[in-house]
């Protein structure tokens, strides 16, 4: 695809916050026209990639013919800090750098976005977010978040599962955002959930860190080298900040 065919580029961060935003740099060095329709999302936390990919979905179907530049970009070791805090060292632990980006268009080919759902437990939101300490920002995350993320999920899947007539039998591969193992185990036991379909979750965490928003395309992009079936059903499942959780329905084409 030419920079000429992208029509809107969406970023998302809560990393790397800038004025003016990141989507700025990429115009400029992507060459895209500066007519393009460009939005900088900021807050979503770990689970930003799905509000990201739904603003995309919809900002295609508004302009047939032109695609739009999904991007997450995270800068985790800006929350690298000294100290015995356990949500300190937690952090420190298992996240990394990473940004992951897509191309939303009504071309055939890759993933069909079916459908998507979102929910919000701001009454959870000191359980997970960033707070600033003595002019350094840090990661906040309580020791009841595992179930807390489970919950959420649970119901979210639900929702969308019972949205489009589907069991979790019909799903074919499941992106988990890997919030750390016990986050992990918590939401595979909540989903009820094989190790094999956690498996691309635990082997993006083992060896690239929890990057935030762009882990899920991490693991897609696991999936899409392992090989998917025409029409295999994918769920996008992610959740962080506010509490927040998304999910996104894929079918590949």
């Amino acid at each position: 695809m030419e920079t000429a065919e992208i029509a809107g580029l969406i970023v998302n961060t809560c990393t790397g916050y800038l004025c003016p935003g990141v989507s700025t740099y990429l115009i400029e060095e992507l060459g895209l026209k500066r007519s393009v329709k460009a939005y900088d999302l900021v807050g979503s936390g770990c689970g930003g990639a799905v509000p990201n990919l739904q603003l995309a979905g919809a900002l295609a179907r508004e302009r047939p013919g032109g695609a739009v530049l999904s991007v997450a970009v995270e800068i985790c070791s800006c929350t690298f800090q000294m100290g015995d805090d356990a949500s300190l060292i937690i952090s420190n632990a298992i996240f990394g750098d990473g940004a992951a980006a897509a191309v939303v268009s009504g071309k055939p080919g890759g993933f069909a976005l079916v459908d998507s759902v979102s929910r919000f437990a701001p009454e959870y939101r000191e359980d997970i977010r960033f707070v600033h300490r003595n002019g350094q920002l840090h990661n906040q995350l309580s020791a009841r978040l595992p179930g807390l993320a489970a919950e959420t999920a649970g119901g979210l899947v639900a929702e969308l599962l019972a949205a489009n007539g589907l069991t979790r039998g019909d799903i074919g591969r499941w992106a988990v955002h890997p919030g750390g193992e016990n986050v992990i185990k918590a939401v595979q036991a909540g989903l009820a959930l094989g190790d094999d379909d956690m498996r691309r979750t635990r082997k993006v965490l083992s060896e690239l860190g929890n990057m935030s928003s762009a882990t899920v395309l991490f693991i897609l992009e696991e999936m899409q080298r392992e090989g998917l079936r025409p029409g295999e059903l994918v769920v996008l499942l992610a959740f962080g900040a506010g509490l927040s959780a998304h999910a996104c329905l894929l079918r590949k084409v």
